[in-house]
């Protein structure tokens, strides 16, 4: 069993094939393009609001009872499964009411804002919005609920701060290619997934790494606090898909600052996700990917426990962009320019199904 129940399982030597929901394997990714520059990084703080503000007028997000019946850990499989359905409830919608009834009435959203083609800020871009395939689906999240695409304020969440963020009422949800898992289950609720990848493994082209495999042996490997990726390379040494000597202790609040590590010499291979990792070895060119896809990763839109209404309204929004087309069209303004590659479709291409509890 992995190190922290409910992880994605690890694809042993890569051979594995652990698809639930997808009939073809993840394959053809490419490069995700440039990251945005350094000093989009700066603007960031100077646009967004800081994490301590809550997230509007004294009524935290997500309150509420729990009604649903929520996974635990201990017995859960396929967590991607586990949200509840849009239909359903007592009609009653206290959390989206009390966004409503706010003073400036907006969203507040946890993303993230350095991962280019996912939610970033783009320095050539006069209007300084934030810009992504994740700030699309909040633009629509914002636009069902509140009649307004732009009735949403954005705030920049560090990978390590994304459960903390939503359970202290900062945000109302995180969008932010944030994993389904058993034991954030626990912590957080989540919509349906709307986006399906795995983690990889990036290194120098030159490193004799091969892949998420015996080849980390002795090296130091970077990822991101309270990561899945993290607690993949520890289920991966408990396991003995990895060497014990892999050093894993170095841990960064953005999976970002783990490529920065990376170019300085100060570790030798980078696990994060899929997609991510694309974007950044398309980034420079002395890096690249290692080997393929070892984990499936389901993306959702974590919301605080409690908070039916909102998740089941979620729902029936990811529903409806799916089949309005919305969400084909994102994927093709800031995914398939890279991710579709030698003339082939990503899997990824394709949002996975819903399967609710």
């Amino acid at each position: 069993m992995n190190a922290h129940a409910g992880a994605p399982r690890v694809r042993e030597g890569g051979s594995a094939h652990w698809w639930r929901r997808l009939r073809a394997g993840l394959r053809g990714w490419g490069g995700v393009g440039a990251m945005a520059s350094v000093c989009a990084l700066a603007v960031t703080a100077a646009l967004l609001l800081p994490l301590s503000q809550p997230a509007g007028d004294g009524a935290p997000a997500g309150h509420g009872v729990t009604r649903a019946v929520q996974a635990r850990a201990d017995d859960c499989e396929d967590p991607q499964d586990r949200s509840l359905s849009p239909s359903g409830g007592d009609g009653k919608t206290p959390t989206i009411d009390a966004v409503k009834a706010r003073e400036d009435r907006r969203l507040v959203v946890g993303v993230d804002t350095n991962s280019y083609r996912w939610g970033y800020l783009d320095p050539n871009n006069p209007s300084g919005d934030l810009e992504g395939f994740d700030i699309d689906l909040v633009h629509r999240i914002a636009e069902d609920l509140l009649g307004d695409r732009d009735a949403v304020r954005f705030k920049a969440i560090p990978t390590s701060r994304r459960i903390e963020a939503i359970q202290k009422g900062e945000v109302d949800m995180v969008v932010r290619t944030m994993t389904i898992t058993c034991d954030r289950l626990e912590q957080v609720a989540f919509s349906a997934p709307y986006f399906v990848t795995g983690q990889q493994v990036l290194a120098p082209k030159t490193s004799q790494v091969t892949g998420f495999d015996k080849s980390l042996a002795d090296r130091k490997v970077c990822s991101a606090r309270g990561s899945t990726a993290y607690d993949n390379l520890e289920a991966g040494r408990k396991e003995g898909v990895l060497p014990d000597s892999t050093d894993i202790r170095t841990t960064v609040p953005n999976q970002l600052d783990c490529l920065v590590k990376l170019q300085l010499g100060e570790v030798d291979a980078v696990v994060t996700d899929g997609a991510l990792a694309a974007s950044q070895a398309a980034q420079d060119p002395a890096i690249e990917l290692k080997g393929g896809l070892f984990t499936d990763e389901y993306y959702g839109v974590a919301m605080k426990r409690g908070s039916d209404d909102l998740v089941r309204r979620v729902n029936r929004i990811l529903e409806d962009y799916v089949e309005d087309g919305g969400w084909a069209e994102s994927y093709e303004k800031w995914l398939h320019p890279t991710m579709d590659t030698d003339g082939r479709k990503s899997a990824s291409a394709t949002p996975p199904e819903a399967d609710y509890a």
